[in-house]
């Protein structure tokens, strides 16, 4: 280990001398300057680890030194040593950042005691810093690990939602797909509508999991060719209801199991199952019932063929205030055709619920 190195700055070489003779004798490296402005060479030339310098000196004062040295490095201490025994000029120094001061003539052992406490300040403020950017760094990496592990998470979720949806085509081939658009639609029209973060997630989930309720529908009345009788209409209303209560059982799902449980409410209070009006339902629920008559109308059923973006404007528009939200159905109409085209196109297997989530 390097001994320690002190700049010894004083205009008297004598003084200069016996202070650093003095202080090599204890093991500490000294470098000498006769002014300020020396002392700044020497500064770029030996970095010390602690200044020791006269107030009084020719072309720059230790008092100028002793700001330029606070200005370019303050983790360096600076001792002032001088003959005038004039307190103001004592507080100066140390209002200026001066770690010590000591007057001439001086005791050997108190020129050993300021010098060591002086070192032993910069060792403790260098291990402060240290431990500060080992705990920085710490605290990085483990973010780091917790940002990957909530990946990972977040992918389980994913798989898991995949799992549940593909159940639901196998259930109900007619709308095979209709999960995957529909969320797009649904996550494209609440990120214009400011929704980001954790809502977004939430509101995506939801839209994807919104008929998982139909799998307690029976095969008989799912797949019914022709209309459906009253009883049969009040069997698959139940769908919303059943969904809920599976998903409100998972943890990571209990917001997205209140979009499923509203997604057949209407604004003017018409839908079920709760009648809820305005915005008493969740602004997710909400937006998926556009994006939900969107995906139904552009889409080939047995009955009839595709309807085009145009036909799908005017009966949103139509129902503005009654069946959807004024303010959701403004957004959708401020959205070009080319966005549900390309979200239609691009939505494929395998799906990713992440992946949706920039759109």
């Amino acid at each position: 280990m390097s001994p320690e190195r002190i700049l010894v700055v004083d205009d008297e070489d004598a003084i200069r001398e016996v202070v650093a003779t003095l202080l090599e004798a204890k093991g500490y490296e000294c470098v000498m300057a006769a002014n300020g402005q020396e002392a700044l060479g020497q500064l770029h030339a030996h970095p010390p680890d602690l200044v020791l310098s006269d107030v009084v000196m020719p072309e720059m004062d230790g008092m100028e030194l002793l700001g330029k040295i606070r200005g370019r490095d303050d983790s360096v201490p600076v001792v002032m040593v001088t003959a005038m025994h004039d307190i103001s000029i004592a507080l100066e120094a140390i209002r200026r950042g001066a770690y010590d001061y000591i007057l001439k003539p001086f005791e050997r052992d108190q020129l050993y005691h300021a010098v060591h406490r002086a070192l032993e300040h910069r060792r403790l403020r260098q291990e402060n810093l240290r431990y500060q950017q080992e705990l920085e760094q710490r605290v990085t990496e483990r973010t780091a690990q917790l940002s990957k592990a909530l990946e990972e998470l977040e992918h389980s979720y994913d798989y898991t939602l995949e799992a549940l949806g593909g159940a639901l085509d196998l259930k109900d081939a007619e709308t095979e797909g209709h999960c995957q658009r529909v969320t797009a639609y649904t996550i494209c029209m609440a990120r214009a509508m400011g929704v980001s973060g954790p809502d977004l997630h939430h509101i995506a989930r939801g839209a994807f999991l919104h008929d998982i309720g139909k799998m307690a529908v029976p095969d008989s009345i799912l797949r019914k060719p022709g209309p459906l009788t009253p009883d049969e209409w009040v069997v698959i209303k139940r769908h919303s209801e059943i969904g809920y209560a599976v998903l409100k059982r998972i943890p990571f799902l209990k917001e997205a199991a209140e979009i499923v449980l509203a997604h057949q409410e209407r604004y003017d209070g018409s839908g079920y199952p709760r009648g809820l009006k305005g915005d008493q339902i969740p602004l997710g629920a909400r937006i998926f019932a556009i994006a939900d008559t969107l995906d139904a109308m552009i889409s080939d059923r047995p009955y009839r063929k595709a309807l085009s973006l145009a036909e799908a404007h005017a009966e949103i528009g139509k129902f503005s205030g009654t069946q959807f939200d004024p303010k959701a159905v403004e957004v959708f109409r401020t959205l070009p055709d080319r966005v549900w085209q390309e979200l239609r196109e691009n939505i494929g297997e395998p799906f990713r619920l992440s992946q949706l989530k920039d759109l």
